[in-house]
């Protein structure tokens, strides 16, 4: 049984009251800014001068800094700004500025693990991964609760890096919630791989595929709309709160029945063998290195599949449909993970 940290087995001392520097102050950013101020942590955002990031910082009575400034500063460096920025982040802010012995932190392991950047040898390297969005990371600190968090170490010059993981991770609420150590590898892989496979590629192509089978056998859009995505959700939520188990307490005796006989003609052992193929390419750097490259060209064939992807029919059902959801029109955007 994986053991899971929690609040006693974190020093928050192991960064000795040294600054955090917080580069990228987006969804993730913003939360562990605010929950690190509040949890006694000296932070200091940095962010372009003039920019987005910085007016946002400011606004919630940070001090900012330039991101090399930042770096020069501190003790840890949070590099939270988009997987595809850090190589540059890293090259021109962090490599010349941080001390020898600082620590630089990831939330993602893409970076680091793909070569994108080359940490100097001379300092820590480690990462902590909120299993949630920033804007639930910031709530649950807020009442008192966390979210659980991974955390790993990738490279241990000062022989702290993994007390300084675990006391980041107590600091934005991660080890009330629960923390599982790890490696740079598996969060790296297993997380590409959950996009791919399930979370965004493999459930939204679900959907999709289920809403347009029926609509091709005569039924009503609206109607295909509600059983292929609408509904989606009650289930997500059944199991999210409570595993299988759960889900087949809530649903019915003929939801149960049809589970067990027409689950597996769907998502059968040709299936399995695509999500091998998808991992495959994910261990082997191939998903990475032709991410890398379609970022540097431009991103052409991203947009084009972006719009095919909104342009889909049941995009156009779901629209109106929703327009009739006032439950909907008073809950704040929500945000990617």
């Amino acid at each position: 049984m994986e053991r899971i940290y929690t609040d006693a087995d974190a020093d928050r001392s192991a960064l000795d009251g040294g600054t955090v520097a917080i580069l990228g102050y987006g969804s993730q950013g913003r939360a562990h800014a605010r929950n690190l101020r509040d949890s006694g942590f000296r932070v200091v955002v940095g962010a372009r001068p003039g920019g987005g990031a910085e007016r946002r910082a400011k606004a919630d009575g940070f001090r900012t800094r330039t991101p090399a400034d930042a770096a020069r500063e501190a003790e840890l460096v949070a590099l939270l700004t988009p997987d595809m920025s850090h190589r540059s982040v890293y090259a021109e802010a962090i490599a010349p500025n941080l001390a020898a012995g600082a620590t630089l932190l990831v939330a993602h392991g893409f970076s680091v693990h793909y070569g994108e950047v080359n940490p100097r040898p001379d300092i820590d390297v480690i990462l902590v991964a909120p299993k949630g969005p920033g804007d639930l990371v910031r709530r649950e600190y807020e009442i008192g609760r966390g979210v659980p968090c991974l955390f790993a170490v990738q490279q241990d010059k000062s022989g702290k890096a993994r007390d300084r993981a675990l006391a980041y991770a107590s600091g934005i609420g991660g080890t009330k919630g629960g923390a599982l150590e790890t490696s740079f590898a598996e969060e790296t892989e297993t997380d590409l791989f959950g996009e791919q496979a399930v979370l965004c590629g493999g459930v939204s192509e679900l959907i999709v595929a289920g809403y347009s089978t029926l609509v091709e056998e005569g039924y009503k859009p609206e109607v295909a709309y509600f059983e292929c995505l609408h509904e989606l959700k009650l289930i997500v939520d059944l199991l999210y709160e409570g595993g299988l188990a759960k889900m087949h307490e809530f649903v019915s005796e003929t939801a149960k029945y049809g589970d067990f006989v027409s689950g597996s003609r769907v998502i059968n052992s040709e299936t399995r063998e695509r999500m091998r193929e998808v991992l495959r390419d994910i261990r082997t750097g191939k998903f990475a290195r032709d991410w890398i490259a379609e970022n540097e060209a431009g991103k052409p064939n991203y947009d084009a599949m972006l719009k095919a992807d909104l342009d889909e029919p049941i995009e156009k059902v779901g629209a109106r449909l929703r327009r009739n959801m006032a439950w909907l029109q008073s809950r704040p955007e929500s945000e990617a993970a």
